[in-house]
C-alpha cells in the first residue's frame, strides 16, 4: 500500500477561514490526504486566504515566492490559493505566479477533490464562480474523531450591506444562510465528538435567516434551539452588524443562559458624517442606545468592536466622535486600523487622509482602547470564573481555557481536567489574559 499524500494548509484572517481550512481537509482526506504541519512534507500546499487586511494581495504573492524553492528541489509538488485573494485575484494570480497548480474562490471548496485530480493530470485548475448547490452539503465529512472542546461551525455566508470599505460582498457574495436542520445537526455531530462551546460564524452573522421546519428560522430562533442540546455548554456568535441587532436576539442575551456575555458589534467610526460616508446605515447615537438596550437585557454583558481610522475625509473633529463613542461604551476589547484601500470597493478612489495624521489617530484611539480594556481585565481580579479547559499553557503542569469573556485563563491542571468546565479564582490580570487557581 501506497504512503498516504500529506497536505499542508496555511490559514489566513479570520475564523471562518479556520473553519473553511478544517472543510478543505477533510474534502482532500477523502482523496487520500493526511494533514501536516510542515510545508517541507507536503504533497500538496493550500494558502487559504484572507483580503481584509491591508496589502492583502501582496502578502500572498510574497508568500509563494518562499515556497518557490520548494516546488523547484519537487517539481511534482501542488501548490493551491483557496479563499477571498483567491476570489479577487482569480486568473492574476497564475499570471503572475505559474507555481500555482490551482485557485478556488471561498464558494466553490467542495469542488476541490476534483480540480485536484485535473491537476494531477497535468492540468491548472481554477473555480471562482458563485455555484447554486449549497457547499455543505457537497464536502465530505470528517472522521468521528475527538475533537477539541471548542469550535466554529459557520451558519451564514457573504453580506448586503456593500460598506465602502469591505470587500467582502465581491469574494463572498450575497447572504446566504444554511438551512437550520443542517447546522443543528452539525453542532449534535461537534458535541459527540467532545466539543462544549461553538462559536457560530458569519460575515453578518445576525442577518441569518435559515429555513426551517414551520418557516424560517432567526438566529435568536436558531441560539435557542442550539441551547437545548445536551453537552452544549457555550455558545458565542459573530461577526455582527449593529442593524440587524433585533429585538429576539437582545432577548437572548438574557435568557439563554448558554449564550455567553460577550458580543462583537462593530461600529467603525463615532462620526455620523464618516459612517454615511461609509454607507453603514446607521448612526452613533442609534448604535449607542442599541448598546443601552443590550446592556440592559444582560447588565454583565463585555462589549467589542472594530474601528477603521482615517478613513477618506475623515476630519481631527470626527476622530473626536470617535474617541467620545469609546469613552460612553468602554469595550473589553477591541480591534482597530488604519484605513487601507481594497481594490474595487467604492473608497478605493477616495482622496487619503495623510498618513501622518492617520497614524497619530490611531495611536491615540489605541491607547484609549487599551486603557477600557486594562480595566476590564483587573476588574476580573477577585472574581470567580467558570473556564473551559482547553490546551496546555506555556508552563509544565498548565492548561489554558476561556472565560465566558473569551479572556484566556491560565491555571495550574492536571491534564485529565482538558475539556472540563472548572471554576477558577482569578488572582491575577494581564493585558491579553488572566491567571487564576482551580477552586
Amino acid at each position: 500500500m501506497s504512503a498516504p499524500k500529506k497536505l499542508f494548509v496555511k490559514t489566513y484572517g479570520c475564523q471562518m477561514n479556520v473553519y473553511d481550512s478544517e472543510r478543505m481537509a477533510a474534502a482532500m482526506g477523502a482523496e487520500g490526504y493526511e494533514s501536516t504541519d510542515r510545508a517541507e512534507d507536503a504533497d500538496m500546499i493550500l494558502l487559504n486566504t484572507c483580503h481584509i487586511r491591508e496589502k492583502a494581495a501582496e502578502k500572498v504573492y510574497s508568500e509563494l515566492g518562499r515556497l518557490r524553492p520548494l516546488k523547484t528541489a519537487r517539481p511534482d509538488l501542488r501548490i493551491g490559493v483557496a479563499g477571498c485573494v483567491a476570489q479577487a485575484e482569480g486568473e492574476e494570480i497564475m499570471r503572475r505566479q505559474p507555481l500555482v497548480d490551482l485557485v478556488v474562490g471561498p464558494q466553490a471548496y467542495h469542488r476541490l477533490p476534483a480540480m485536484a485530480r485535473r491537476v494531477e493530470a497535468g492540468e491548472k485548475a481554477l473555480d471562482t464562480d458563485f455555484p447554486e448547490e449549497d457547499k455543505f452539503e457537497h464536502l465530505p465529512r470528517g472522521p468521528k474523531a475527538r475533537r477539541a472542546p471548542a469550535a466554529f461551525l459557520t451558519v451564514q455566508e457573504g453580506c448586503d450591506k456593500f460598506c465602502a470599505f469591505c470587500v467582502v460582498p465581491y469574494t463572498r457574495g450575497a447572504e446566504v444562510s444554511r438551512p437550520a436542520g443542517r447546522i443543528l445537526a452539525e453542532a449534535r455531530d461537534l458535541v459527540e465528538r467532545g466539543v462544549r462551546e461553538i462559536t457560530l460564524l458569519g460575515q453578518n452573522v445576525n442577518a441569518y435567516h435559515g429555513a426551517a421546519e414551520g418557516g424560517t428560522w432567526s438566529l435568536a430562533r436558531l441560539i435557542r434551539a442550539l441551547a437545548e442540546i445536551d453537552g452544549l455548554d457555550r455558545i458565542r456568535f459573530t461577526t455582527s452588524h449593529p442593524n440587524d441587532m433585533d429585538d429576539d436576539l437582545i432577548a437572548a442575551h438574557g435568557e439563554v443562559e448558554k449564550l455567553m456575555p460577550y458580543l462583537h458589534l462593530p461600529v467603525q467610526a463615532g462620526s455620523d458624517r464618516v459612517l454615511k460616508a461609509m454607507n453603514r446605515k446607521h448612526t452613533a447615537e442609534g448604535y449607542l442606545r442599541l448598546i443601552e438596550r443590550i446592556r440592559a437585557a444582560r447588565p454583565d454583558i463585555a462589549m467589542s468592536g472594530d474601528f477603521i481610522v482615517g478613513f477618506p475625509g475623515e476630519t481631527e473633529a470626527d476622530f473626536q466622535d470617535t474617541l467620545a463613542l469609546c469613552r460612553e461604551v468602554r469595550y473589553a476589547q477591541a480591534y482597530s486600523f488604519r484605513y487601507s484601500a481594497r481594490p474595487g470597493t467604492p473608497a478605493a478612489g477616495r482622496a487619503l487622509v495623510p498618513d501622518a495624521e492617520a497614524a497619530d489617530r490611531l495611536t491615540r484611539l489605541q491607547a484609549l482602547l487599551s486603557e477600557h480594556q486594562a480595566e476590564f481585565q483587573a476588574s476580573m481580579v477577585g472574581r470567580r470564573l467558570p473556564v473551559l479547559l482547553e490546551k496546555p499553557g506555556r508552563e509544565p503542569g498548565q492548561l489554558v481555557g476561556r472565560s465566558p469573556y473569551l479572556q484566556s485563563v491560565f491555571l495550574d491542571a492536571p491534564e485529565a481536567l482538558r475539556g472540563e468546565m472548572v471554576t477558577a479564582e482569578i488572582l491575577h490580570a494581564g493585558p491579553n489574559s488572566l491567571a487564576g487557581r482551580l477552586v
